[in-house]
């Protein structure tokens, strides 16, 4: 088979529209924004979907320059394997993104789960993934859940049930790590809460500016959205502009908390310096729950290649990075397993530290952990992946409180020889003595499900968590729009953990709690986020190519390529 192009949008020449920069720009960009609110608002079904699938194709003639972007930006060669990174993080989760929006919006913002439920306690749950005939195929024995906030109705798509006759300016602030954040917010924003957008870059990926531009075209030709970029002080002047309405970020408390207290958060609401509403995700020292069993031998180096993948995709510097290795202390694998896990990570080629701050965060470990682990040379453009082990189980310990954003895994031992016991004290570990609560995954084998599963469903419903993975790292749970993406509900400002509110939620229900995503315990073929798949690039290629034209050739392509990791 030969590798077909993407489509072209040669036909379709692109609007002209440019990244906002200067002052009197960004007032200007602001006050259009603010005339074509209502307007949004009253755009029809039919004309949405046409924006959707005009952004597609867009998109598909921009990938591989999108890319090769990225791969440029983080020392990665844009012709190996390791580029589908960059590919199925950007280009491809956008994708998925905007077709998901697209099925939602043919069922006029309520889209059907594939089947409604409610547990012995009452909570509604929806299973929504898999929903097509690929995705069964793609994702075989997966299962994705919605879990609805207990007391809620279980409604869906209030912005097309009931559209308000004013709109809003909704200002992202995009992330600087992963690239498709930043347009799967905008799209969110606009399609599901019907919001006008003002995109402001991050200073770290605003080189990306050009290709969100090109996708973003038409519904920017049009007045409902506008790019702007610039340093920390544009962002400030954004958010206390009166024009904007409401405020989204993906990026650290420490930004969430200057914009909204101005300095330290105070008890007081008087003390806040914004008072308009905000929606946040601001990451996760992410815990890898793993129930003692008795493991294969081929399990073991399974599941050692995807705790070592956790930390080492896009560099470790991900919200859901694997962060806290979560073992029981009587499980008489531990050490077997922790051996195979250092091994792995030491295999791992290292990664170019490209954001940030990661030296000066990797050296605030160090300086805490004499006991650290590194398994490989640091050098100025290198963080090796490093293992933390014994940290103390204990509220406030600097491993557990402190998103590291570099490769560091710390690990932690809890009693417990058996499942039941175990997850007795893991789960209220997780829950409140490690920071965050975006992502948790829990690693366990089919016998242990098999034997005890009403301790492992306990555990899920216990867990206060927006994304749990079972036999899946979660951020495949970010690619996947049928499911939610946020933190569990009820933070406040004043101790914000990993934010408020929800995207992606390409099912629009009203009132999320979680979600999570179930796996075989060995996923075949490999995983596309595991840091030694031998073919990402072509998978990536080749299902861009199948998410604009869905034909069996095309897909078969997909597989091909899959089968080849």
């Amino acid at each position: 088979m030969t590798n077909s192009p993407p489509p072209s949008t040669s036909a379709f020449p692109a609007p002209k529209v440019a990244l906002v920069t200067a002052a009197p720009a960004l007032e200007s960009a602001i006050a259009g924004l603010a005339d074509r609110k209502t307007a949004w608002v009253q755009v029809p079904i039919a004309q949405r979907l046409q924006y959707l699938e005009d952004c597609l194709t867009r998109l598909a003639s921009v990938a591989a320059a999108w890319a090769e972007a990225g791969c440029r930006a983080k020392g990665i060669d844009p012709a190996s394997s390791l580029a589908g990174e960059e590919w199925t993080t950007g280009p491809v989760c956008t994708m998925l993104g905007i077709k998901a929006l697209i099925h939602s919006l043919q069922a006029k913002g309520q889209p059907q789960p594939q089947r409604m439920q409610t547990r012995p306690d009452g909570q509604t749950v929806a299973t929504v993934f898999p929903a097509s005939w690929s995705d069964r195929l793609l994702w075989l024995g997966f299962r994705g859940e919605v879990w609805l906030q207990p007391g809620q109705p279980a409604t869906q798509g209030w912005a097309y049930r009931q559209p308000t006759s004013e709109g809003q300016v909704a200002l992202v602030l995009g992330a600087g790590n992963v690239a498709a954040i930043a347009p799967l917010d905008v799209l969110y924003k606009l399609f599901a809460e019907n919001q006008v957008v003002l995109l402001k870059l991050n200073p770290v990926n605003d080189y990306l500016g050009e290709f969100w531009l090109a996708v973003l075209a038409p519904l920017i030709r049009d007045g409902f959205v506008a790019i702007a970029k610039g340093d920390a002080s544009v962002g400030q002047f954004l958010c206390q502009h009166p024009h904007i309405d409401t405020i989204h970020i993906t990026g650290a408390t420490q930004t969430h908390t200057a914009i909204v207290w101005g300095a330290t958060p105070a008890a007081s609401a008087e003390r806040q310096a914004l008072t308009k509403p905000i929606t946040s995700e601001l990451g996760c020292v992410t815990p890898i729950v793993v129930v003692p069993g008795q493991w294969t031998e081929a399990e073991l180096r399974f599941q050692a290649r995807h705790v070592a993948s956790m930390v080492a995709h896009n560099a470790s510097f991900n919200c859901v990075a694997g962060k806290v290795l979560v073992l029981a202390q009587d499980w008489p694998q531990r050490e077997p397993f922790l051996a195979l896990v250092q091994q792995t990570l030491a295999q791992t080629p290292p990664r170019q530290a490209y954001y940030p701050g990661a030296q000066a965060r990797y050296q605030a470990f160090l300086d805490r952990y004499p006991q650290a682990q590194p398994l490989g040379d640091r050098t100025e453009a290198v963080v090796p992946w490093t293992l933390i082990p014994n940290v103390p189980p204990q509220a406030g310990e600097y491993a557990l409180s402190t998103e590291a954003f570099c490769g560091v895994l710390a690990t932690v031992s809890l009693p417990g020889s058996n499942a039941t016991d175990f997850l007795a004290a893991a789960v209220p570990f997780v829950n409140e003595c490690v920071w965050g609560n975006l992502s948790c995954v829990v690693l366990v084998d089919p016998r242990t499900q098999q034997q005890e599963p009403a301790s492992l469903d306990r555990a899920i419903a216990a867990l206060q968590y927006g994304a749990i993975g079972v036999n899946v790292w979660t951020g495949a749970m970010f690619s996947l729009p049928a499911l939610t993406w946020g933190a569990f509900p009820g933070n406040s400002l004043a101790d914000i953990q990993s934010g408020r509110g929800v995207v992606h939620n390409a099912y629009l229900f009203d009132h999320p709690q979680k979600s999570v995503l179930f796996a075989p315990f060995q996923i075949r073929p490999t995983p596309i986020w595991f840091a030694d798949h031998r073919n990402l690039r072509q998978i990536a290629r080749h299902y861009v190519e199948f998410l604009v034209r869905p034909r069996w050739q095309t897909f078969a392509q997909v597989v091909f390529a899959a089968l080849k990791g």
